[in-house]
């Protein structure tokens, strides 16, 4: 997963896979670190970063990392997938995974009608739930999977027309 993010005031890439992060500042070289991350309570998260622990608590626009707080945006390009510009407005369109993880929930059913945006399938990847919204309008014309199902990237989940 890729995302771009504001850290107190400085643009960067943050890139995501597999227990593994990348962090590219602007104006700064870029590092590497294998990571793992356990919830401990809603919004506070022990991370390990090498032999580092860090207490994380995540609340609106703000991480607080060991005490010290920083103003963090996100922007996830994969948000403006919906746009009609992009072709996706007509014809079929199929709901894929984006990584790796495991179905938790799945919130329609073969046949509903859906809104742009409304709520499809929760992912969980990572130790985090995922929900993946419609990109259009539609019909649920196919459910290809379930709940408690393992996913790899690119698997196809629903598709919409």
């Amino acid at each position: 997963m890729k995302v771009d993010v504001t850290v107190g005031g400085r643009a960067a890439r943050l890139t995501v896979d597999a227990g593994r992060f990348r962090y590219e500042g602007e104006g700064a070289a870029a590092f590497e670190r294998e990571f793992s991350m356990v919830p401990v309570t809603p919004g506070s998260y022990s991370v390990l970063i090498g032999e580092r622990s860090y207490e994380a608590i995540v609340s609106g626009g703000e991480i607080r990392v060991n005490g010290r707080a920083f103003a963090v945006e996100v922007f996830d390009p994969r948000g403006m997938r919906g746009l009609k510009r992009n072709g996706i407005g007509a014809g079929r369109h199929e709901i894929a995974a984006m990584m790796p993880g495991k179905v938790v929930r799945v919130l329609v059913a073969q046949g509903d009608v859906v809104g742009e945006g409304q709520g499809l399938v929760v992912v969980e990847a990572m130790k985090m739930q995922n929900e993946m919204k419609s990109p259009k309008a539609g019909r649920v014309m196919e459910v290809k999977t379930q709940t408690d199902a393992t996913v790899v990237a690119g698997d196809v989940l629903l598709v919409i027309e």
